[in-house]
């Protein structure tokens, strides 16, 4: 039960961490400044929409303005390298979830084992004659097995809940990222070719 207990404690932390974490990220959002972003991009105002997301803390902002500081390398490989680092964010402490998830009823399982071959072993001593305490520590030892399941099915519903918070981030950084590539191929950052041809008239 020791160990199943500091289980329940670890997903709890985690579990309250991680929902601050969503809360605090959804304040967070500014929706006008990606909007203004792909906006001043569309118009090829590369530099302005640059400074329109600098300093927001907006998670898809801080993605494109990363990207568009560094057109001039890769868009596609900044946009990566940023998502990577804000998906990362929203993914920290799902392992330790899934781990106690997966390991609480095998604790419950392994304790109503043990506890089942304490009690058996009391049939060949004294305890014949008592089958109260027989049954009594077998009902004992199963209270291991659904301490375990219940420790599982409640971290359960809110691992479910952040991996689908994870996944709702990871579409809509795809979604800006997408339509910044887009408005960028209308309008390649690199206009040599327009610069030129104005020199020469």
């Amino acid at each position: 039960m020791w160990p199943i207990l500091f289980t329940s404690i670890v997903a709890l932390t985690v579990v309250s961490e991680r929902l601050f974490f969503i809360v605090r990220e959804r304040i967070k959002r500014q929706p006008r400044v990606v909007s203004d972003i792909l906006a001043k991009v569309e118009s090829g105002e590369f530099d302005d929409a640059a400074r329109a997301g600098a300093g927001s803390q907006d998670f898809v902002a801080a993605t494109l303005v990363y990207a568009l500081e560094n057109r001039d390398k890769s868009v596609s490989d900044a946009l990566l390298r940023a998502a990577n680092w804000e998906l990362k964010r929203f993914n920290r402490g799902l392992a330790i979830l899934d781990t106690c998830i997966t390991v609480a009823p095998l604790l419950g399982l392994l304790g109503t084992v043990t506890g089942m071959i304490h009690s058996f072993s009391l049939l060949g001593g004294s305890e014949l004659g008592a089958p109260g305490a027989i049954t009594g520590g077998i009902a004992e030892a199963l209270i291991a097995t659904a301490f375990g399941l219940g420790v599982a099915i409640l971290s359960l519903l809110p691992f479910n809940y952040l991996n689908a918070r994870l996944e709702e981030a990871r579409q809509e950084i795809q979604d800006a990222a997408s339509h910044l590539e887009l408005y960028l191929v209308k309008r390649p950052p690199n206009c040599a070719f327009e610069t030129l041809e104005t020199a020469r008239a």
